[in-house]
């Protein structure tokens, strides 16, 4: 089996986080979760190192020919300066590498880039908030969300800003791989594998008051996935919490841009997609397991969810020697949930 090459276009004055996102996810070993594990290659349109923000270089041995010729293509964040002015050169190899079949990332301002290629036209696309308006006027024809955290149309994808290029890196190794190994590279990372909302949890909103960081959720988030095979109401998670319902919900939607109810059916689904691809557990088994109740519900909810059934999603994701278990996580993770 072959390596599925990950290419990542780097360009002058590129920001360090973005770019060192897809160097985490996808350039360190992790053969003993996948063998083979993703091969990962840095390009640029000159030789010779890239000087990135704040003085840092990065040598991008690799050209634009073997971007095009990588497996899944990405475009990270680019500094203002590519961002108005996007290389021709790039711009043409995003183009080639999408008829070529190969899978489009953005990550956060990269999708100037696609956007300049004719890729992003009559799509919906993201990136992060406070570009919102510029874009919107550059690009006119496409559908730039600055709430979601990330969008996935298929072949091509793109992501809000800094944080939010991690959830899209996790969920490409999700697609590819299955919940379990993502979660275990996110445990590894120290990263939540999955965050709700989008956003406008954490863009600056001048009619509303950001919610205090006093008011944290990690406990009965905590506890909650402990107990996702009870029955859990709003009403039991707020006695947990101490709070009103009505002041739970609240400081829930602040917190997590989602409502409680939503976040469970989630957590739920994620616990599922666990134990099929980790356990030989029937279908109705893993529905008592994850507090669907029957089987039936389990496939209703796991379909809206995935968009496919239980025992397709086994069938694809189903590993025979499964690195790590379902049902691991760790306080650290329930922590960055609230703080990321």
């Amino acid at each position: 089996m072959s390596r599925h090459v990950v290419a990542v276009a780097v360009t002058e004055g590129a920001p360090v986080f973005e770019l060192a996102v897809p160097c985490e996810v996808f350039g360190i070993d992790r053969s003993d979760l996948v063998d083979p594990w993703y091969e990962l290659k840095l390009c640029a349109a000159q030789p010779g190192p890239v000087r990135l923000a704040s003085g840092l270089q990065v040598a991008a041995p690799h050209s634009l020919d073997e971007l095009v010729a990588a497996d899944t293509v990405i475009m990270a964040a680019c500094s203002r300066e590519v961002q108005l002015a996007p290389p021709r050169a790039l711009a043409d190899a995003a183009r080639v590498a999408y008829e070529k079949g190969r899978r489009v990332v953005a990550l956060c301002a990269g999708s100037y880039i696609l956007a300049a290629a004719g890729l992003l036209e009559g799509r919906r696309a993201t990136l992060h908030w406070m570009n919102g308006a510029d874009v919107a006027g550059r690009f006119p024809g496409v559908e730039f969300d600055t709430r979601a955290l990330y969008t996935d149309d298929g072949d091509i994808l793109t992501s809000a800003g800094t944080g939010a290029t991690i959830d899209l890196c996790l969920h490409i190794v999700r697609s590819d791989h299955g919940a379990a190994v993502a979660n275990e590279v996110a445990r590894r990372m120290v990263v939540p594998p999955h965050r709700e909302g989008g956003q406008a949890q954490y863009a600056t909103l001048h009619s509303r008051p950001r919610p205090a960081r006093t008011e944290s959720l990690a406990p009965v988030l905590e506890w909650a996935r402990d107990r996702l095979h009870e029955p859990l109401t709003v009403s039991r998670l707020a006695r947990r919490a101490h709070l009103s319902e009505r002041t739970f919900a609240r400081r829930f939607h602040d917190h997590l841009g989602t409502t409680p109810l939503q976040w469970l059916l989630q957590e739920r689904v994620r616990l599922a997609q666990e134990l099929l691809e980790t356990t030989e557990e029937t279908v109705e088994g893993i529905a008592a397991r994850t507090g669907f109740g029957s089987g039936a519900n389990l496939r209703h909810h796991f379909r809206r969810a995935t968009s496919v059934s239980p025992h397709s999603y086994r069938q694809a994701f189903r590993r025979r020697d499964p690195a790590v278990r379902p049902g691991e996580r760790g306080n650290e993770t329930a922590n960055a949930q609230i703080q990321r």
